[in-house]
């Protein structure tokens, strides 16, 4: 459908995508679903996505599960990561989950929540804390909305992130009470500082003992309390279900995802933003239906979302690897990326990751093309076991316009210029049989360069 988001009908946006002669089926759109879903595919993936219907490739994502040699694996090398005592042995681990995982949509969705419930190893400096605080938002990344609040409610690193550990009758702490409001439930404008005041109360007597949550009942204030318009001598896991109860929450939860998984701007109009906030609400907070419908609808496959997002660091590499089955050294990848803005486990705030065009400056335009030589340039990477070259021969591609164009198809959310194009397989084809693997090093660093290639 034609026209800006202001006026496209609701209901043709949020109905499945089926394709017909004007608006095809291609691996161009299937590559976009793997980008936005998860991150990125392989051309193995894509030629097996174009021999099924969208709905089924889908469905196919959120059926997807972790084999049981998988999850012991990352079990394993998490444990020991935790055991160097140091957080910053975090970040090479779910690097190695990133882009070894089975279950990417699992993954995409955890990254959007650890930005969401944004917690940093900067603080909360306990490698075990901080990983079980990833190990919650994975188990309730697709799932129960709710049951995550109050399980965050209660997680360690939550409650030193925001002080709520040190939360007591005759001093409430208030930081929890205002995130939960504001940044995860409700939105800025939703509720007063009386409201944060009532609610921090709910929370007194809240702290660790031994790295777990205890309740204090000497330190809780057992007193009445109105919270939103509701009175009562709330505890809580009460307090926290007023706030989820509250009218604004579906429709703030639905407006993040829909920018983290369709477009960073413009921001959808209230219209088209309020049937997603309705099931959410029908479905009582369940994320994986509304994300299912998201990620299958026209609007999710129109022109208004394609390319419309700048790719996150993370995105950016972890992308790039899966995209050319690439596997590297993730100590050093979890380095590079967060040397250009995403350092996981470190959000630079409460807030998270502003994400969009923040991830754009003249500093990380230059830092972004480094991160991609550096990847190349690793004597760890590998393209599918081998050099880039074993990598183009394998796929069938020779010809320098024939590589260039397997590339785009699997790199790029809209097409390269034809000037770059044209300039890149010329490179290629002039490399001889002794330089051709580094000339094609050298082809896809240039077009890692392009503004088109910021683009998800």
């Amino acid at each position: 459908m034609r026209g800006n988001l202001q006026t496209i009908d609701p209901e043709w946006a949020w109905s499945e995508f089926v394709p017909d002669e004007l608006s095809p089926w291609t691996p161009r759109l299937a590559a976009h679903l793997f980008r936005r879903a998860g991150f990125a595919a392989n051309d193995d993936l894509l030629r097996h996505a174009s021999t099924s219907t969208p709905g089924e490739v889908v469905e196919s994502l959120f059926t997807t599960t972790e084999p049981e040699e998988f999850v012991g694996e990352m079990a394993s090398l998490a444990r020991s990561s935790i055991g160097t005592g140091d957080v910053k042995n975090l970040p090479p681990w779910w690097s190695y989950r990133l882009l070894t995982t089975p279950h990417p949509l699992l993954e995409k969705a955890t990254l959007f929540w650890h930005g969401h419930f944004a917690t940093s190893g900067a603080k909360v400096d306990d490698p075990g804390l901080m990983h079980t605080q990833n190990e919650l938002l994975r188990r309730y990344a697709l799932g129960d909305f709710s049951a995550l609040v109050q399980e965050m409610s209660r997680d360690p690193a939550m409650l030193l992130w925001l002080d709520s550990a040190t939360n007591r009758k005759a001093h409430p702490n208030e930081n929890f009470a205002r995130e939960l409001m504001e940044l995860f439930c409700l939105g800025e404008g939703e509720y007063t500082e009386t409201d944060i005041r009532e609610l921090a109360r709910c929370f007194t007597g809240w702290e660790i003992k031994a790295e777990r949550f205890r309740f204090n009942r000497f330190q809780h204030d057992g007193g009445r309390k109105t919270i939103l318009g509701t009175t009562g001598p709330f505890g809580g896991e009460d307090g926290t279900q007023i706030v989820l109860e509250h009218p604004a929450c579906p429709r703030f939860i639905v407006t993040k995802l829909i920018r983290f998984y369709l477009c960073d701007e413009p921001a959808l109009p209230a219209a088209l933003v309020e049937p997603l906030a309705q099931q959410l609400r029908d479905d009582r907070l369940q994320i994986a239906p509304v994300l299912r419908r998201m990620l299958s609808s026209r609007l999710f496959f129109s022109e208004h979302t394609l390319a419309r997002k700048v790719r996150s660091p993370v995105e950016l590499g972890i992308g790039f690897l899966r995209s050319l089955d690439g596997t590297t050294n993730t100590v050093d990848l979890a380095e590079a990326v967060g040397e250009v803005g995403q350092r996981l486990f470190f959000p630079p705030n409460v807030k998270g990751w502003d994400g969009g065009r923040t991830w754009i400056n003249s500093s990380t335009l230059l830092g972004r093309a480094n991160l991609i030589r550096r990847l190349l340039d690793h004597d760890k990477t590998r393209f599918g076991g081998g050099s880039l070259a074993a990598a183009t021969e394998r796929a069938g591609v020779r010809r320098g316009d024939e590589v260039v164009a397997h590339w785009e198809e699997l790199l790029f959310a809209m097409p390269m210029p034809q000037e770059v194009r044209t300039h890149v397989a010329r490179q290629i084809d002039a490399a001889p049989a002794s330089q051709r693997d580094a000339r094609l090093r050298d082809a896809l660093h240039l077009i890692a360069t392009q503004p088109e290639f910021q683009l998800a």
